[in-house]
């Protein structure tokens, strides 16, 4: 059983222990980032045996366990005294983008509900994770789910490089550059590859507020569902605690549980640098893994409009965002 998973384990290790190296001959390098460029010039170079695909499908896991590993780092003072800012950012700012984007999907370009639901999800809550979550409540086509991912995906790979460049430009400071990346860009995994490219610090921060964006995956796929099935008559039955729970990230909890224990002294000085340094290669095997399920093939077809939607919508959200986390922090 395990056999079959050790292909892969040992490419993500390769990747990963090469981007390391890489990143000690050129320091300016981040080794996370470099992780990822090398997994997509391999999985497009020379694409992935089917020997090795389930290994690499692990990636997922090890994201969710170095963020679980990463709660040892976070200081509670500060997510308490932050917690009313933070949370009151990430509602308004999820509101905001789902607003936008459907707005503009909807009026705009004219495109159908569904794909504008799911690019309104994915771009304003936790990029593909959401699109499948709410494709599930609102029972999307294949097809729609698709197109939603792929432009998702797109701009999980160009904001990823692009806004360390912009907050280094701007000289924001390591919580400004934190708080606004974990408000606005998509996926986990990019926000937290960009989030530590820019500084450690600015890497828990980041995460810290996309871990409580993620949150609200769950109600917005109740609420997506109440609507879409009251718009097609539908009885809304069977939508609530037990869905919520289904698609609620699981691992979040894990990660506040390990900041608890932390933060009260449960765990040494010794355990804690080991758990940090856990968390750097978790993480770097996970973006090694999420370099390798890259298909630049597939982003290249997506649709102009998508794009566009997004894209506006992000540009909007994301200036506006940055002027409000500056002012604040």
């Amino acid at each position: 059983m395990v056999r079959r998973f050790l292909p892969g384990l040992a490419a993500l290790a390769a990747i990963g222990l090469l981007a390391r190296g890489v990143s000690r001959v050129v320091p300016e390098a981040n080794h996370l980032i470099v992780a990822i460029v090398l997994g997509v010039v391999v999985a497009n170079t020379y694409g992935i045996p089917d020997r090795a695909e389930p290994g690499v499908g692990t990636h997922t896991l090890w994201l969710e366990t170095g963020i679980v590993v990463m709660g040892a780092s976070v200081a509670l003072d500060r997510v308490v005294a932050a917690g009313p800012r933070i949370l009151a950012l990430v509602v308004g700012t999820v509101l905001a983008t789902v607003v936008v984007v459907e707005l503009l999907a909807r009026g705009l370009f004219a495109i159908d509900e569904e794909t504008g639901s799911l690019l309104a999800a994915g771009s304003g809550i936790c990029g593909v994770s959401a699109v499948v979550a709410i494709a599930e409540s609102i029972h999307a086509d294949e097809t729609r789910i698709a197109y939603a991912a792929a432009t998702v995906l797109l701009f999980d790979a160009v904001t990823l490089l692009v806004y360390p460049v912009v907050g280094h430009l701007l000289g924001l400071s390591d919580a400004v550059f934190g708080v606004w990346a974990g408000l606005t860009m998509f996926s986990t995994g990019p926000v937290t590859a960009a989030g530590f490219a820019f500084s450690p610090a600015a890497g828990q921060w980041a995460l810290l507020v996309k871990l409580a964006r993620n949150a609200l995956i769950g109600l917005a796929a109740v609420a997506y569902a109440i609507y879409y099935a009251r718009q097609s008559g539908r009885t809304a039955e069977g939508i609530g605690l037990g869905h919520l729970w289904r698609t609620f990230p699981k691992f979040v909890l894990g990660f506040l549980g390990v900041m608890v224990l932390a933060n009260v002294g449960v765990l040494g000085t010794q355990a804690l640098d080991s758990l940090s340094h856990a968390s750097d290669w978790l993480f770097l095997f996970a973006f090694a893994g999420l370099g390798l399920t890259i298909d630049v093939d597939e982003l290249r077809s997506t649709g102009y409009e998508p794009v566009l939607v997004v894209f506006l919508g992000l540009l909007t959200v994301s200036t506006t965002a940055l002027v409000v986390v500056t002012a604040l922090f």
